[in-house]
């Protein structure tokens, strides 16, 4: 036992908690300056002092933790719990059938393979905007969900039932994030050890990187890959560097006008450009106390937006009100209250500020309306410049102004024969179109999405309860969406539509035609749907700029739709002003939205709800019954869900499916793993720049016809209507690979000119894709690099952006930065990380990717390697860093990747995992803590994953 650990008691309505807290540490070391963060990483050191995989050296190092030092100590971090989402974790749970076969293969029992945490898997991704605008859109889009998932929600029915500590909310309940702010999240954890109630802080590690939004809850959780959270459910710590912490001081309060999509964008420009990657942001101030938890959830959620690990904002009097108000019982309420202020974790006005590795401020009186893009959430615009930015978007910005107006179509004047007036100035781009009755004309600029969607903001009433005051306000206007817009609401729970319909805002959202299209993550990923054909052809032909305006987190290039090239984000409420406008030239603050029933021009400003509005609608309509009425049975499903047919025991009857296929990840392995090789000979596959992100490595989005993907499907005699997304076939590892670098928007350099995923195969000088190139090399046996510029990896956390590139016979990538998930990922799946060096690159180096790479075996602890190059120019080196940055890391990557790693761990072991027999489940050792998951007795699972 280390001398460190201390524990003491509290009592919570008679029942008695030990918990683990700081007394032995507090006479050496002043732990009030300690950023809340790092007391949760803290006590979670201590919880597990007496395991090998925490050194003494380790908490003494966080205690006292040196806020400008660089991150270079390892720590070990174990979370209670794991989030999935469904794209993400259908894959995650194929690759644990597939543990299963290769542990049967290596002799020992498949229960070996069994989630330790608790896990829920909340089916939010498959949903698809096909239907919109219309009173049965909802139901059409849930038919068409099952129709094209029932493979995939068959393998996850078996998944439930095969696997303890896993459960699955049904398709049609609401976004992960949302239902883990909502409902899931505990705040503090409890579970019962030799007999006595523990309770901890509540912490996870999700596949979503937008897990980070319960930060907005006290609670420390982040995004990792499918990978390393595959590892963590497997009972592997989650292996990090003691980071840096920003502070991000806030005061004041919003003014009217401004919401909390426009802080949480106004943040993530701010943080961007101070530079968080790999870094915790913690919240503090006066102005925390100005604001809703909904609105820190909303904060909290754009970490990756920003490149943060986490954003966390403090336990405090308003996150026991939430967590009141949706519901919790009164107990766990003063348990996480008793708790956190036992251990130093409350926030109230008098307590003095921590220290912080650097601070920023902001006054939050000072937020105006905005949106960000076109193609980046950190590039903000605000409402007033919005016009203009566009027009310099598409003519320049020397004439930007002038053709603002000359740019657009009036649809509302009507010349003498009835034909829509065009403003004086040659229409380029313009398109006559007839669409469901109605004739007009699209330009370039019009917004042909207008999209509520994505967990950022339908987790917030207020945005939501703004959108709809606002469509009310047009309604008794007479104010119409124009007919070129693709509308839609997509919820992020069923407590959303509640509130909505029970104030009677459904009815004005539906009149400007932003019916419930389902509940999940929807445009934000891609889902978009199919635009009207007549639009879309006129688009592609006419290669017209059109936008997308949604109240999402994302809108990286070709991620909403391969048909939008300008996407924004923005709140609620200004989705639907857009959809009213129509297009994204029209001036917001000076010219109107359009013209009421007498004629008269109505602007936004005569629309747009006062904060007291939307206040009282709140308060009046959000309610504890609500949430306890949604949540009651968040497990069961439809009937479609309950009658699915569920076949195979332990291990799983792969059937003949194109969505779930047994993925080639273990064959052949071996028990003992291999040395490792000198890559020799490599060739470039793809030579990038910089702001590569995973949405452009990882498929995602809707497969086309003509790409590798789709003719694989054509292949299996699939119709392109039943093609599906690429995010719905993640358990299809031939699908996914020839859709890895096939982003209709990635700029490959080795075929210069072309758009998507080309390259060119260099032994034959032909230019082909991607995945043709990558199977000829891997043909001749010839292994592969990537070559990349800075921010290599930025976005979601993809799993298949490094499964895929893997399993293209990637074995080195080559940039000059790395995002902190994917660099992770690559490691995971044996895919080696190197970096330029400070003022180095490709281009500087004089590499123009037709080149051979030799790069020889890294050994553990090294930190640089020679690359040899050879080539057209002659032959020449250059050292590069080895971006594996942790002794477990290493560990990970000399076995071909983590699961490799955990899979001959537990077969050498010879016992299963948790230290149970092959015939014993959890529950039959008495353990149970207050959540499903059952976690077996600490010091006996974690003998078997004892530090190397």
């Amino acid at each position: 036992m280390s001398p460190y650990q201390s524990v003491r008691q509290i009592s919570v309505d008679g029942q008695s908690y030990s918990c683990y807290d700081f007394s032995a540490l507090a006479d050496k070391y002043d732990l009030q300056k300690l950023p809340y963060s790092l007391k949760i990483l803290l006590e979670n050191m201590l919880r597990h002092a007496d395991q090998d995989f925490v050194q003494q050296s380790d908490i003494e190092t966080l205690a006292g933790w040196d806020p400008q030092a660089e991150p270079s100590q390892e720590i070990a971090f174990v979370p209670a719990r794991v989030l999935l989402q469904d794209f993400t974790g259908v894959p995650a749970v194929v690759d644990l059938a597939v543990m299963r076969d290769a542990m049967n293969h290596l002799g020992g029992s498949p229960k070996q393979i069994n989630p330790l945490s608790a896990v829920d898997l909340v089916i939010d991704h498959s949903v698809m905007v096909d239907y919109f605008g219309h009173d049965d859109s909802l139901e059409k889009n849930t038919e068409l969900e099952i129709e094209r998932n029932r493979e995939r929600y068959q393998f996850l029915r078996w998944g439930q039932e095969a696997f303890d500590n896993f459960k699955v909310v049904p398709p049609g309940t609401g976004i992960c994030h949302q239902v883990n702010l909502e409902y899931l999240a505990q705040g503090v954890y409890t579970k019962v050890v030799n007999g006595q109630w523990f309770a901890y802080p509540d912490t996870l590690v999700g596949t979503d990187s937008h897990t980070t939004m319960i930060n907005g809850l006290g609670v420390l959780g982040w995004g990792v890959g499918g990978i390393e959270a595959e590892a963590a459910m497997l009972g592997q710590p989650v292996s990090m560097l003691i980071p840096q912490v920003v502070g991000f001081k806030l005061t004041g309060e919003l003014p009217e006008g401004a919401t909390a999509t426009d802080l949480v964008l106004t943040v993530t420009e701010m943080l961007r450009e101070h530079g968080v990657v790999s870094k915790f942001v913690e919240f503090f101030g006066p102005g925390l106390s100005n604001m809703t938890l909904a609105d820190r959830a909303t904060i909290g959620n754009m970490s990756p937006e920003y490149g943060a690990t986490c954003a966390i904002f403090p336990i405090d009097q308003e996150t026991i009100n939430y967590m009141r108000l949706t519901g919790r019982p009164e107990s766990q309420l003063k348990l996480v209250e008793q708790y956190t202020k036992a251990l130093g974790m409350w926030r109230d006005e008098n307590q003095p500020d921590a220290e912080y590795s650097s601070t920023l401020e902001l006054d939050m009186s000072e937020v105006v309306p905005c949106l960000a893009g076109p193609k980046r959430p950190q590039d903000r615009v605000a409402l007033s410049d919005m016009a203009a930015h566009y027009a310099a978007l598409l003519d320049g910005e020397a004439e930007a102004r002038v053709k603002a107006k000359s740019k657009r179509i009036v649809v509302t004047d009507m010349d003498a024969e009835g034909g829509a007036a065009m403003q004086p100035a040659a229409q380029e781009k313009v398109a006559n179109i007839e669409l469901n009755g109605q004739s007009f004309q699209l330009t370039e600029g019009a917004v042909v999405i207008a999209a509520i969607t994505s967990c950022t903001n339908t987790s917030n009433p207020s945005v939501l309860i703004a959108a709809g005051l606002l469509a009310r306000k047009a309604r008794e206007r007479g104010l119409e969406v124009k007919p070129w817009v693709k509308t839609s609401l997509a919820p992020g729970s069923k407590v959303v539509t509640e509130y909505l319909e029970r104030s009677g805002l459904m009815n004005d959202l539906e009149a400007m035609g932003f019916y419930l299209v389902g509940y999940g993550c929807t445009t934000c990923i891609g889902n978009s749907g199919p635009l009207p054909e007549a639009i879309a052809k006129e688009i592609r032909g006419r290669d017209m700029t059109v936008a997308s305006v949604l109240s999402g987190n994302r809108n990286f290039e070709g991620r909403i739709h391969s048909d939008v090239k300008t996407n924004y984000l923005a709140s609620p409420p200004l989705v639907v002003a857009y959809a009213l406008a129509g297009n994204a030239l029209v001036d917001m603050k000076s010219e109107p939205l359009g013209e009421d029933k007498e004629g008269s021009p109505v602007f936004l400003a005569d629309i747009w709800p006062t904060s007291e509005e939307i206040k009282q609608l709140v308060h009046s309509h959000v309610s504890m019954e609500l949430f306890k009425e949604k949540y009651a049975d968040v497990y069961s499903g439809d009937d479609d869900w309950k009658n699915l047919p569920v076949s195979g025991g332990q291990l799983y009857e792969w059937p003949e499916s194109s969505y779930v296929r047994k993925p080639p990840f273990f064959d052949g392995i071996t028990i003992e793993t291999l040395p490792l090789e000198d890559i020799v000979g490599a060739r470039c596959l793809l030579k990038l720049g910089d702001s590569v992100t995973t949405d452009h490595i990882s498929p995602a989005g809707a497969i086309t016809q003509e790409s590798p993907a789709g003719e694989y499907l054509i292949g299996l005699g699939i119709e392109k209507h039943d093609f599906n997304s690429y995010g719905s076939r993640r358990g299809n590892h031939e699908v996914m690979m020839r859709g890895t670098f096939a982003n209709v928007r990635l700029r490959n350099q080795l075929a210069p000119g072309t758009e998507g995923g080309w390259t060119t195969y260099f032994p034959e000088d032909k230019r082909t894709s991607v995945y043709e190139a990558a199977m000829k090399y891997a043909q001749d046996k010839t292994p592969l690099v990537v070559l990349a510029g800075l921010e290599y990896g930025t976005g979601s956390s993809r799993d298949w952006a490094a499964k895929g590139t893997a399993l293209l016979g990637v074995k080195a990538v080559i940039a000059r930065s790395f995002e902190r998930i994917h660099r992770s990922n690559l490691i995971g799946m044996g895919v080696l990380p190197l970096q330029f060096k400070e003022g180095e690159s490709a281009e500087s180096l004089g590499l123009d990717g037709s080149e051979n790479f030799s790069i020889p075996a890294i050994a553990s602890h090294q930190r640089e390697v020679k690359i040899s190059v050879s080539g057209a120019a002659g032959d020449s080196s250059f050292t590069a860093v080895i971006r594996i940055d942790t002794p477990n890391e290493f560990d990970y990557y000399r076995h071909g990747g983590i699961l490799h790693y955990v899979l001959r761990k537990l077969a050498k072991e010879g016992a299963p995992a948790a230290g149970l027999r092959a015939d014993e489940k959890l529950s039959d050792l008495g353990v149970s803590d207050q959540s499903h998951s059952s976690v077996s007795k600490i010091p006996v699972w974690w003998k078997f994953f004892k530090r190397k």
